[in-house]
């Protein structure tokens, strides 16, 4: 019982080698990129973790008076985190306070750096000492 010609015979000799390296570099391509995703994603994560802190840092000073601004105490807590304040709308005698943070994250395969941005907003209630 004979079932057709031998591989040897057609010249195909090799051809899933071949097939089976480019399934292997095509896999190997998306868990890289995937890698650099999930790099952004905890990327995002920090930045809002630090947006928030910030937000409620700025906060706190606009309830209780303190030696620093509002602005300075949340550019300390966003660097505490990680990040760089961009912006605090926290003026003094407001009840909100809505600040934007920057946060680096460098690329492993795709190469360079890019930025996550996030923003946080804190309202107060009536300041505690009128």
């Amino acid at each position: 019982m004979k079932f057709g010609p031998r591989p040897s015979e057609t010249g195909e000799r090799g051809s899933v080698t071949v097939v089976t390296a480019g399934v292997i570099a095509v896999a190997l391509v998306v868990a890289l990129a995937s890698a650099d995703v999930a790099r952004v994603l905890m990327a995002k994560g920090s930045a809002q973790t630090a947006a928030d802190a910030a937000a409620l840092a700025a906060a706190q000073d606009l309830v209780l008076a303190s030696d620093t601004s509002p602005a300075a105490d949340a550019a300390a807590f966003a660097q505490a985190n990680g990040a760089s304040l961009v912006a605090c709308d926290c003026a003094p005698g407001s009840t909100v306070a809505i600040v934007t943070v920057r946060l680096p994250v460098t690329m492993a395969f795709l190469g360079g750096t890019r930025e996550v941005v996030a923003s946080a907003r804190a309202v107060t209630d009536s300041p505690i000492y009128p």
